[in-house]
C-alpha cells in the first residue's frame, strides 16, 4: 500500500524543550512555524539556537514563517506496518528543515513539490510540524 491514509497521523513524541527553543515549540501548539532571523546579518535560519550560525551573531529573534515550501530531497520507508517519508523542505523564507510528508501518496512525491505545513499534536501542549503536498 503506498498511500497513508489521510486520517491516519503519525504517533509522535513531545520534543525536550529548551530555554532557547521553548517559543518555537509553543507557536507550534498555536498553529505557527518560526524561524530564527539574525539582525546582524539578515539571514533567516532554523533550528532555534541563540546565536546566528552564519555570523555567530546573538542578535536573533523569531520570525513567524507563511508555512509553505518545497521538497528539496525525501526518502519514503516501506519496511515498516505504515509507510512514511521524511524529507528535507526548504521555506519561502530560505531555511530547509527536516522533517515528514504526510497524507498523501507517497509514489506521487517529487523533489521540488509544493508542500504546507501541517501540525500534529503530541498531546503534550506542543505539535511538530510536519508537511503535506498543495
Amino acid at each position: 500500500m503506498s498511500k497513508q491514509a489521510s486520517n491516519s497521523k503519525p504517533q509522535v513524541r513531545a520534543p525536550r524543550v529548551s530555554h532557547e527553543s521553548r517559543p518555537f515549540w509553543d507557536a507550534t501548539a498555536e498553529g505557527k512555524l518560526l524561524v530564527k532571523k539574525c539582525n546582524a546579518c539578515g539571514e533567516n535560519h532554523f533550528y532555534p539556537r541563540p546565536f546566528c550560525p552564519f555570523c555567530f551573531s546573538d542578535d536573533t529573534e523569531f520570525l513567524t514563517c507563511s508555512g509553505r515550501g518545497v521538497i528539496y530531497t525525501y526518502s519514503v520507508t516501506r519496511r515498516t506496518s505504515e509507510p512514511w517519508a521524511i524529507a528535507y523542505v526548504t521555506l519561502e523564507e530560505g531555511p530547509t528543515m527536516m522533517t515528514n510528508i504526510i497524507d498523501c501518496d507517497f509514489d506521487a512525491l517529487s523533489i521540488g513539490q509544493a508542500v504546507e505545513v501541517a501540525f500534529v499534536d503530541t498531546g503534550e501542549g506542543n505539535a511538530l510540524p510536519f508537511f503535506r503536498p498543495v
